[in-house]
């Protein structure tokens, strides 16, 4: 797992093995059943998650008792709530919607990494303004886009869930329910669209 996240990171920029293991001590790999919640609201953790193999979900539980799921994390992607960088408690539950093991990420990884290895700098900025642009586009497809036009984007965003996240998570992160969601399920199958 450790060398997949190695990986990840020789894919986006020149690390060396040598380099990775000069910044790798911190790191730890943890395993976590299906349905298991590993980060509650009000937590005060003081790491992230980096998917090797599974799926992770972030989300919210409202004062009605409704869940609203903010992030999806298949493999090779990173979740984490962003309150542990500012010693806040966490906003959000994390769960385990498929067996998973992930790379448990320290807070201050990035920034003790980049002090060692430079270039994770550069990388680290990248990551955080992909990061941003992400929640810009969603929050913009949430208030402005069509049930049809927001399950696209989740298809093109996440192109392997639709068959390992059950309909009514998929409903929660759209904004929608899930009744609604059926109703552009079946008439994009009427237009003949296949995920």
């Amino acid at each position: 797992m450790i060398h997949q996240f190695k990986e990840y990171f020789q894919s986006k920029i020149e690390l060396t093995d040598e380099q990775f293991d000069s910044i790798s001590a911190s790191l730890k790999v943890k395993k976590f059943e299906k349905n298991e919640i590993i980060q509650f609201k009000g937590d005060m953790l003081k790491y992230g998650f980096f998917v090797g193999k599974g799926l992770l979900r972030s989300y919210s539980i409202d004062s009605k008792g409704k869940e609203h799921i903010i992030q999806f994390a298949p493999e090779n992607w990173f979740v984490s709530d962003r309150n542990q960088m500012h010693n806040e408690p966490s906003d959000f539950f994390i769960e385990a919607i498929e067996t998973t093991e992930a790379v448990i990420v320290p807070d201050n990884f990035m920034s003790e990494a980049s002090r060692k290895v430079p270039c994770l700098l550069a990388l680290n900025v990248t990551m955080l303004h992909n990061s941003i642009r992400f929640m810009q586009k969603r929050i913009n497809m949430l208030l402005s886009a069509t049930a049809e036009e927001r399950y696209l984007d989740f298809i093109k965003l996440y192109p392997n869930l639709t068959l390992r996240v059950p309909q009514w998570m998929i409903a929660s992160y759209l904004g929608i329910t899930p009744e609604s969601l059926s109703r552009v399920r079946k008439e994009l199958a009427n237009k003949h669209f296949r995920p």
